[in-house]
């Protein structure tokens, strides 16, 4: 009869090295089209490690905290919770976020924004910009990154991504003025220079919100009435109280609307009228130059 030590222990369960969690991992997300990507985001995050490192010790052994760790994070995944709020950060124009899931996940087509204020020919020194439901702060903290001499605002009602943005802000050590407001509500008397804003522009019926990430993300930064241009309209008709003469504005939409919010820049005396494509020939962007 065998009978076992007072001392004995199971055999050891061998633990996963990186290299066989990231080649595992990324068969369990069928379902992503960046399954590789999102699988080694995780692993990093969860090691407290940049990404690099991960092929520079491929052979590093997970210990079960930190393959614990990753079973839930895997798990969040692959029901489709966006790898940015899982780890609590995007990168944007360079600069990492914070972000949560009060506010949209910043994306890197939004740089398209950034980039068309940037190349404005605006010729003050301290231009006075303006940016309409900031969310995260991304345009903002990147125009303040790249003008440091511009006097840079962000608004957005939700005081959570005021929070969020001003966080931002002050971890990046960026000069951004952050308030609440929707849309201009708090900015009465004030003129700004360039008003540039990324507003809700999504139709409540659109079948896109039940798919990936826009799932998770909140619906007050997505849906706008009116098929997606309540809020379009809103901006523009409002914006020539808040610029100043040659003053520039430059919203974000669908590509699908662009006819609607140029049409809605002329309808309100802009001049200069303009469509800026994105990298796949959409037209991304509506722009216009307040000559009152």
């Amino acid at each position: 009869m065998n009978i076992r030590p007072t001392n004995w222990q199971p055999w050891p369960i061998k633990m996963p090295t990186v290299a066989d969690w990231l080649r595992q991992a990324s068969q369990l997300l069928p379902d992503s089209d960046s399954a590789r990507l999102d699988v080694e985001i995780l692993l990093a995050h969860a090691l407290g490690r940049q990404r690099v490192w991960l092929y520079t010790w491929p052979e590093y052994q997970l210990t079960p905290a930190e393959q614990q760790a990753l079973t839930e994070l895997l798990a969040a995944r692959a029901g489709g919770e966006p790898v940015a709020y899982l780890i609590g950060r995007q990168e944007f124009w360079s600069l990492p976020l914070e972000v949560s899931p009060a506010t949209l996940i910043p994306r890197p087509e939004t740089e398209l924004l950034v980039e068309q204020v940037l190349a404005l020919p605006v010729s003050a020194e301290q231009v006075r910009v303006l940016d309409l439901g900031t969310g995260t702060g991304a345009i903002a903290l990147a125009l303040a990154s790249e003008r440091p001499s511009w006097q840079v605002t962000a608004v957005d009602r939700e005081l959570a991504a005021v929070a969020l943005a001003s966080a931002n802000a002050s971890a990046l050590g960026l000069s951004v003025e952050v308030k609440q407001s929707h849309w201009f509500s708090a900015l009465k008397g004030q003129r700004f220079d360039v008003i540039v804003g990324n507003p809700p522009y999504i139709a409540a019926d659109d079948g896109h919100l039940q798919r990936g990430d826009l799932r998770f993300e909140p619906r007050s930064a997505l849906v706008a009435e009116e098929a997606g241009l309540a809020d379009l309209r809103h901006i523009v008709q409002a914006a020539p109280d808040y610029l100043t003469p040659a003053g520039h504005l430059l919203l974000e939409h669908g590509w699908q609307q662009a006819s609607a919010v140029t049409g809605l820049l002329q309808q309100a005396g802009f001049a200069a009228v303009r469509k800026v494509l994105d990298l796949a020939g959409h037209p991304r962007i509506s722009a216009g130059e307040w000559r009152p």
